[in-house]
C-alpha cells in the first residue's frame, strides 16, 4: 500500500444508509436496499480525493453493537479492532448513523469511539430529520461526543463533498480506549439520554403517516391479504408487460438466425451459430425482460420500506414451520438467487434458524429457472382470462412461486421436529420508513441484475451451449441411417441412457439430457433444448415452443415444472452451503431431500394429470 493511502472503515447500524453513501463516494455498484442485513461481508472501494490523496473505503456489514452475536457483527468488530486475518486496522472509522432515529444509533456511535480510534460522524437523512420537525444541535453534538459531526443525505449526494473534505484533512484526535464491560455498557444508555436531551428537539408527533399505514400493513389479517395481493399482482405484471418484449426479442432473433443462414454456405459453422448460439442463447436472452419486469417490482418494494414488514407480519407464521422472521429476507434474497440468500442468513444469530434457511433458501423460485417456467407456460399454458380479469399464465407462475415457499414451509416444520432443542427466539428489527423508491437505486439495481445475468450468459451458458451443439452433433450417423441424425450422437445415446431414470416422470431423452447442464446454470436447460431440438430439426418451424408442445404431453411439462420447482439444479448454491456451514454433511442432506422431494413431486404431478386427462 502506498504511503499515501487512507485507510477508512464505513460503520453503523443497518438501514442507516451506510451502502447507499459508500457507493456515492466510490462509485461502487453495490445493492442499495432500505432493510437490515444488506451488506452481509466486507466491500472494498478507492477513490481520489480533490488533495491527490487515494482513500482506501471499506464498506463493512451493518450492525447493533459489538456483542457479535452474528458472523456479519463479528467481520465488523474483528475489522475495527485490528484482528481481521491478513488486514490492518483502519487509520479512521466514518460512523455513519440515521439523524431520524439517533435514541438507538448514537449507542453504537459511543461503542466504536471506545475503541480507541479516530472517529468522524456521519449525520445521514438530515433531509427526512427536517421534514419530521426534528432539530439536532450538530455543533453541540460534535463537541459533546469530541469528535467531528457532518450533515449527509447519502441518496442525494449531499454533504458527500464535506464529508470527502473532513476525511482528506487532518485525522482527528481518538479518544482513549476504554474497557468493554457490563457496568461500562449499561452506562452507555445514560449517555446517550444525556446527549439527545443536550442537541436533538424532537416534535411531539413524528410518525403519524407511518402509524396510519403500518395499522394495515402489519394487521394479522388485513396485512396478510395485502402481502398476498402485491405478490400476485407482481407475477401477473411479468406476464402481462414482459411477455410482449420477450416475443419481440424471439422474433429478432429467428430473423437474424435466417439471414446469416442464408449467408452461411452449409456445415458445422453455419450449424454452431445458427443452431448453437443463435438458438440457444438466443432463446434464453429473450427471457431477460421478464426478469427486470420482476426485479423491478422487487427493488421497489426494498426501497418503499415494506419488506421488513412483511418480515415481522409473517413471524409467527414462520415459527411455526420452525424458521423465523429474519428468515424471510434472506428468502426473499433467494428469488433472485438462492446465494446471496444463503450469504444473508449471516445477520441470523441462533445457529438453528440459521441453518434450517439455508437448507430451504434453494427452494425459493430463483431467477434462473424463471426462463424454464416461461418456455413451459407460454407453450403449454393458454393465453386466456380467469374470472375475466387475471391471466392464466401469471396464475400458473404465481402458483409455482407459491409451491416453493410452500415447501420451504413443509421442510422448516420437518426439521423443527427433528430438532432436539425446538425453542422459540422472540423477533426484534427495526421497521425503517416508508419512502418513495428513488429511481437512480432501482435503475442501478436493475442494471446490475441485467449484467450479472448477461455474464452468465457469457460464460457458464455460452460454453455449456457450444458443448450441448458439440454432443448433439458428432459422430455423425452411419451410412444408411434412417432415424435423426441426433439419434447417433453423443447426446443421443447420454439422454436415452438418463431415461431409465426419469422415464417415471414423464420424461423424454432430449429432456433427461437438458438436466445435465442445468446442474451448472438452470437457465441452460432452455439453451440445451433449444440446441437439440434446433440440431434434430424440429425447432425450425415456430420456435422451441411449439416444438416442446408438439413433442411434449401436457402432463409431461407440468412435472418437469414441478421437477425445477424443487430440484437441486445449482453447483453453485451447493457450493455455498458447503462454504457457509463448513459441513459436507449439510451439502448431502440439502441435495439427497431436494432430489427426493423433486422426484416425488413430480411422479405424482406426472401421473395425476395423465389421469385426469
Amino acid at each position: 500500500m502506498s504511503a499515501g493511502t487512507l485507510r477508512i472503515a464505513l460503520v453503523g447500524n443497518p438501514n442507516c444508509g451506510k451502502t447507499a453513501l459508500f457507493n456515492q463516494l466510490t462509485g461502487g455498484r453495490q445493492k442499495v436496499a432500505n432493510y437490515a442485513g444488506v451488506t452481509v461481508e466486507r466491500k472494498e472501494g478507492r477513490f481520489t480525493a480533490p488533495s491527490g490523496r487515494v482513500l482506501q473505503l471499506l464498506d463493512l456489514p451493518g450492525t447493533y453493537s459489538f456483542d457479535a452475536a452474528s458472523p456479519d457483527e463479528r467481520i465488523t468488530r474483528d475489522v475495527l479492532e485490528g484482528n481481521y486475518p491478513g488486514e490492518a486496522p483502519p487509520d479512521l472509522i466514518v460512523c455513519v448513523a440515521d439523524a431520524t432515529n439517533l435514541r438507538l444509533h448514537l449507542r453504537f456511535v459511543l461503542e466504536v469511539q471506545r475503541l480507541g480510534r479516530p472517529v468522524v460522524l456521519a449525520l445521514n437523512m438530515m433531509d427526512a430529520a427536517r421534514r419530521r420537525g426534528i432539530a439536532i444541535d450538530v455543533a453541540e453534538l460534535s463537541r459533546r461526543l469530541g469528535m467531528p459531526v457532518v450533515e449527509t443525505v447519502a441518496v442525494r449526494r449531499d454533504g458527500v463533498r464535506a464529508l470527502v473534505a473532513q476525511v482528506d484533512g487532518e485525522v482527528p484526535a481518538a479518544a482513549p480506549a476504554q474497557p468493554d464491560d457490563a457496568a461500562s455498557r449499561a452506562d452507555l444508555h445514560d449517555q446517550v439520554r444525556a446527549l439527545l436531551a443536550a442537541t436533538v428537539v424532537m416534535p411531539r408527533a413524528t410518525d403519524a403517516r407511518d402509524d396510519a399505514l403500518d395499522r394495515w400493513a402489519l394487521h394479522p389479517v388485513f396485512g396478510l391479504a395485502i402481502l398476498a395481493a402485491v405478490m400476485f399482482l407482481v407475477f401477473q405484471a411479468v406476464y402481462s408487460v414482459g411477455k410482449p418484449m420477450t416475443d419481440a426479442i424471439a422474433d429478432g432473433f429467428d430473423w437474424l438466425g435466417a439471414h446469416v443462414a442464408a449467408w452461411m454456405p452449409d456445415g458445422p459453422l453455419r450449424s454452431l451459430v445458427t443452431d448453437g448460439l443463435f438458438g440457444g442463447l438466443g432463446t434464453v436472452l429473450g427471457f431477460l425482460p421478464e426478469i427486470l419486469v420482476l426485479f423491478f417490482f422487487i427493488l421497489t418494494l426494498e426501497e418503499s420500506g415494506y419488506l421488513p414488514r412483511a418480515a415481522f407480519l409473517l413471524d409467527r407464521l414462520m415459527v411455526s414451520v420452525g424458521l423465523t422472521g429474519r428468515s424471510f429476507i434472506p428468502l426473499l434474497s433467494s428469488f433472485a438467487c438462492a446465494i446471496p440468500g444463503i450469504m444473508g442468513t449471516r445477520s441470523i444469530t441462533d445457529p438453528r434458524d440459521r441453518l434450517a434457511t439455508i437448507l430451504v433458501a434453494p427452494l425459493m423460485t430463483c431467477s434462473a429457472r424463471l426462463p424454464v417456467y416461461a418456455l413451459l407456460i407460454g407453450a403449454f399454458i393458454p393465453t386466456r382470462r380467469v374470472l375475466g380479469v387475471f391471466n392464466l399464465q401469471g396464475v400458473v407462475l404465481f402458483a409455482l412461486y407459491a409451491a416453493g415457499i410452500a415447501g420451504a414451509m413443509a421442510v422448516g416444520w420437518v426439521m423443527k421436529r427433528l430438532r432436539r432443542d425446538r425453542s422459540e427466539h422472540a423477533l426484534l428489527m427495526e421497521l425503517p420508513s416508508y419512502r418513495l423508491p428513488k429511481p437512480r437505486d432501482v435503475a442501478i439495481g436493475l442494471w446490475e441484475r441485467g449484467m450479472v445475468f448477461l455474464k452468465r450468459l457469457t460464460g457458464v451458458i455460452l460454453a455449456l451451449t457450444v458443448l450441448m451443439w458439440f454432443i448433439s452433433t458428432f459422430p455423425s450417423p452411419p451410412a444408411g441411417a434412417t432415424a435423426p441424425a441426433i439419434e447417433y450422437s453423443i447426446a443421443g445415446y447420454m439422454g436415452r441412457a438418463l431415461q431409465h431414470i426419469f422415464a417415471p416422470l414423464g420424461f423424454n431423452w432430449q429432456i433427461s439430457l437438458s438436466l445435465i447442464p442445468a446442474f451448472a446454470a438452470r437457465e441452460t436447460a432452455v439453451a440445451a433444448l433449444a440446441t437439440v431440438y434446433a440440431v434434430g430439426g424440429d425447432a425450425d418451424a415456430g420456435g422451441l415452443g411449439h416444438a416442446l408442445a408438439a413433442n411434449f404431453p401436457l402432463a409431461s411439462a407440468l412435472s418437469l415444472l414441478v421437477w425445477f420447482a424443487f430440484a437441486p439444479q445449482c453447483m453453485s448454491t451447493l457450493a455455498v452451503i458447503r462454504r457457509e456451514t463448513d459441513s459436507w454433511r449439510n451439502v448431502a442432506i440439502s441435495f439427497g431431500y431436494m432430489f427426493a422431494l423433486a422426484y416425488a413431486a413430480s411422479f405424482v404431478t406426472y401421473h395425476l394429470a395423465a389421469w385426469l386427462a
